[in-house]
């Protein structure tokens, strides 16, 4: 799906290839949604750090797909999507780069890593307004997310959760990957997993999705691009309520 997309001729979807210190190629997909009345919105959009969680990589494809043919859910925003940040450990299967080393522990800590360097430069020129990271953990019951302690990030990681659990359950466990859960949200996370330039203010909304490893792939991706359209339209309402205060 991903090859289909990087040979779509769109003024709705550009293509990219970033360059790593090491030569490694990453993907770069920038879909631009129709014009809206608030200032267009930067989002970016990650998955595929973990080599062997391969629905992340299928639901930015399938995204990617859908607002082609419905480009108005994409209204006012500029979603950069980065489909396969781990190349390396994508094509062998593993979680770990070929290093072995788990990339989503690196960032924002004086990393070598020719990837985590090139995507912390990326983070820094883009400074995007939202950051959204999909995942599938092969530990859980169902769909949970961290939300990093703040409000933002908890009210609209809700509604994700609730319109990705239309394909598959949510982990209603106290106790999630060694984090205390509310109804799937967890409210703090693992150091130096990909975020933000710690320094970048304003501090854009931070997500990350998890879906149930175990679950068909299909169906991950389902509630992925669900979960990530639910976002998209919950922070239109979330601008369009500020404009009014």
């Amino acid at each position: 799906a991903l090859r289909e997309l990087r040979v779509v001729r769109s003024p709705l979807l550009r293509h990219a290839w970033l360059q790593a210190a090491d030569g490694t190629a990453l993907d770069r997909f920038d879909f631009i949604g129709p014009k809206a009345a608030h200032d267009t919105i930067r989002l970016g959009l990650f998955t595929g750090i973990h080599g062997d969680e391969p629905a992340g990589p299928l639901a930015a494809a399938h995204l990617l797909q859908h607002l082609l043919g419905q480009p108005h859910l994409a209204s006012g925003y500029h979603l950069s999507v980065y489909p396969t940040i781990n190349p390396t450990g994508l094509a062998a299967g593993t979680r770990g780069d070929r290093d072995g080393i788990d990339l989503n522990r690196e960032f924002w800590r004086g990393s070598a890593q020719p990837e985590v360097i090139l995507l912390e430069q990326e983070l820094r020129r883009e400074r995007f307004q939202g950051i959204i990271a999909l995942h599938a953990d092969d530990t859980c019951e169902g769909l949970y997310g961290y939300a990093h302690g703040r409000l933002l990030n908890e009210e609209l990681l809700r509604p994700a959760l609730r319109a990705s659990g239309q394909h598959l359950p949510m982990d209603r466990r106290p106790l999630i990957d060694g984090f205390a859960a509310d109804a799937g949200v967890i409210h703090f996370c693992f150091p130096g997993v990909l975020a933000a330039p710690p320094d970048q203010q304003p501090a854009p909304f931070d997500i990350i999705l998890e879906t149930p490893a175990h679950a068909p792939e299909a169906l991950q991706a389902a509630a992925m691009v669900d979960g990530v359209l639910a976002i998209l339209s919950e922070y239109r309402r979330f601008i369009a309520f500020g404009a009014d205060l």
